[in-house]
């Protein structure tokens, strides 16, 4: 005797998804959406990647899988603390689903002069072209190793992000919205404030220049 054919939604629901291929194209171009938005400013790939070239032979990285490079110090100060590569974020990091502060404030508004080692770099100029129109904090270089990604956290501001360096593996995810921001000199608006992370899932670094907005 021959069993009986099922028939529920689920099973209608399955049958209509495999029907509709996803799209594979879209997936590899910044698709804008709440919490991440391109300007119109826009700058120079090749002087921000020779700026890098630049700055890297003057300064070394700080960190290791999370890498970093301030731009910007407190004018005449330029000790760099471990809490200023990072800084105050929150973060629900078990199955409490509990908020907690991690690491201290930072005071964005004292970042207030660019790094003298790296006065005459392409780096100046996309300092002195933000500060023209927003009041910026810190501004880092911020490099991803390959298969990696952050945490899950917030910010207490938002950030812009300048890629200097990216993949189509690379992504940022922004609360439910995820996209691809490629290196192309374009400037992004990422409202941090909201819960989010960046990833690196393609086969090179990813690299980018990273403002903080101070409120």
């Amino acid at each position: 005797m021959a069993s009986a054919v099922l028939d529920d939604p689920d099973i209608r629901s399955v049958r209509n998804w495999m029907a509709n291929p996803p799209d594979t194209e879209s997936v590899a171009n910044f698709v804008p959406g709440p919490g991440i938005e391109r300007l119109d400013l826009s700058f120079d790939l090749a002087k921000l990647r020779t700026a890098l070239d630049e700055a890297l032979s003057i300064r070394s990285w700080h960190g290791e899988s999370f890498r970093a490079l301030p731009l910007t110090r407190r004018p005449g100060d330029d000790s760099v603390s471990a809490n200023d590569l990072s800084g105050r974020y929150w973060m629900r990091r078990d199955d409490r689903y509990v908020e907690e502060p991690m690491e201290e404030l930072v005071d964005e508004a004292a970042f207030s002069e660019f790094e003298p080692a790296f006065a005459g770099t392409y780096f100046e100029h996309v300092h002195t072209e933000l500060t023209k129109r927003f009041t910026i904090g810190r501004m880092r270089v911020l490099a991803k190793d390959i298969y990696t990604c952050n945490s899950w956290h917030r910010d207490p501001e938002p950030r812009l992000h300048i890629p200097i360096v990216a993949n189509p593996g690379s992504l940022f995810i922004v609360n439910h919205h995820v996209t691809h921001l490629p290196a192309d000199g374009s400037v992004y608006f990422t409202d941090t404030r909201g819960y989010h992370t960046a990833l690196n899932g393609g086969g090179d670094v990813r690299v980018h220049l990273v403002a903080a907005l101070v409120r």
